[in-house]
């Protein structure tokens, strides 16, 4: 047997308006769990956590992150056992095509510095695993069923691939399936330019808190109080804005602002995406990059074109120097499949929110990360598909609408989770 090694980020995002919870009692009760009844040594799991006196190389931002991720990956080899657990906000940019991607969205992970990793960015990640390595990702946050694009999807409805494929059998009524498609349609257009549209209940199809409030915290279950774990387009923007100081950022020009604000630290789609519209603009395509990025984006491009070349080239360096192997690999990510080593258990599907609850006590967690220790905790061993079947069970009863998920290959679907 090979060595187990394990990452685990919890972010509570504390003094701002996407404050949280229960991020990192999760991480706390996943390490005990990985210790005391899957055999990891202490030594081979990194935690990050934005907690009060954490070393800033212990912060979860978006380097942070990405650097223990390429660690864990880098140092794999045959038989060891890899596995990856985030706590925290999700949330998802209009893709800049949608015709290849499997959901039209870039689904996100937020870290504690809104330094977004992509799902494509996860896609990557998992191509670099060696063989007769697994990959575990458990992600309890929203819209993360859609977070390893192009895997094939056992449990869930969250992609555009043959629904013949899928396990899951609870298909909506036509009717039903039809009204939901619309209300998506008309809400992804209001979306796309920057406008919210609320919802009812925690973990509903879309549902957020939208506009420049504060993330509510929504109808309680039975047993706790509940927020969700989804940064709306909005707050995202709100937050980049107090970040940069800048009040032109908008929808289209969050990518650019990303870039700007992380460098070569952002994610590596990102820099593919500026390096092929810099392209575009020195060839003279401007209508084209309008099209794709705004005009408020183009501005900033067309400002690092012409200001002092030696000074902007060099803040441009990380886009120039990132490999780009089709303009269709910026677009809608690679179209090669995800090795079969890796396996994702998404909190629910890519237009649904993941719970953060808070018990009457006080206590505070995940509703993915609850029901998974109680699930461990009940029956020991169980396959990856037993657990995503019996985590939507238990949420189901106790008043949670969130529908977890599970992309894998069939193999990998009977595999003990963690196993």
């Amino acid at each position: 047997m090979g060595a187990k090694r394990a990452v685990l980020v919890g972010i509570n995002y504390t003094g701002t308006k996407a404050e949280l919870k229960g991020c990192h009692n999760d991480v706390a009760r996943m390490r005990r769990c990985l210790v005391d009844r899957f055999g990891f040594d202490e030594s081979g799991i990194r935690v990050l956590i934005d907690a009060d006196g954490t070393a800033p190389r212990a912060m979860p931002t978006g380097a942070n992150i990405r650097r223990e991720l390429a660690r864990l990956v880098g140092d794999a080899r045959p038989g060891d056992m890899l596995f990856f657990h985030y706590s925290g906000h999700g949330t998802r940019l209009p893709a800049e095509t949608g015709q290849d991607d499997d959901t039209g969205y870039d689904e996100c992970i937020v870290p504690c510095d809104m330094n977004l990793i992509t799902d494509q960015d996860f896609t990557e990640l998992v191509r670099k695993v060696p063989s007769g390595c697994l990959f575990t990702i458990v992600s309890d946050s929203c819209h993360s069923g859609g977070l390893l694009d192009k895997t094939k999807e056992q449990i869930g409805h969250s992609t555009k691939q043959n629904k013949s494929q899928h396990r899951e059998r609870e298909e909506p009524a036509p009717i039903t399936a039809f009204r939901s498609f619309l209300k998506e349609t008309v809400r992804d257009a209001f979306e796309s330019r920057g406008i919210h549209i609320p919802h009812r209940g925690h973990g509903q199809s879309g549902q957020g808190d939208y506009g420049d409030e504060e993330p509510r915290e929504v109808e309680s279950t039975p047993d706790a109080r509940i927020k969700k774990r989804s940064l709306p387009l909005s707050t995202l923007i709100e937050m980049l804005k107090e970040k940069t100081g800048k009040d032109d950022i908008d929808v289209g020009s969050i990518r650019m602002t990303l870039f700007h604000l992380f460098g070569d630290d952002a994610s590596p789609k990102i820099k593919k995406f500026m390096k092929v519209m810099l392209g575009k603009l020195q060839q003279g395509q401007h209508g084209g990059v309008v099209g794709v990025v705004g005009a408020l984006a183009l501005e900033f491009l067309k400002a690092k074109l012409e200001g002092n070349a030696e000074e902007e080239m060099g803040a441009l360096q990380p886009t120039m120097n990132q490999e780009v192997g089709s303009v269709q690999e910026v677009y809608a990510g690679t179209t090669a499949r995800v090795p079969s080593n890796g396996v994702l258990i998404s909190g629910c599907q890519t237009d649904q929110t993941s719970a953060d609850a808070t018990t009457p006590k006080g206590v505070s967690y995940g509703a993915l990360s609850n029901a998974i220790q109680a699930i461990l905790a009940e029956h020991g061993t169980v396959t990856n598909e037993e657990l995503v079947l019996k985590a939507r069970k238990m949420l189901s009863k106790q008043g949670y609408t969130q529908q977890p998920g599970l992309y894998c290959s069939d193999e990998h679907a009977s595999v003990a989770f963690l196993g």
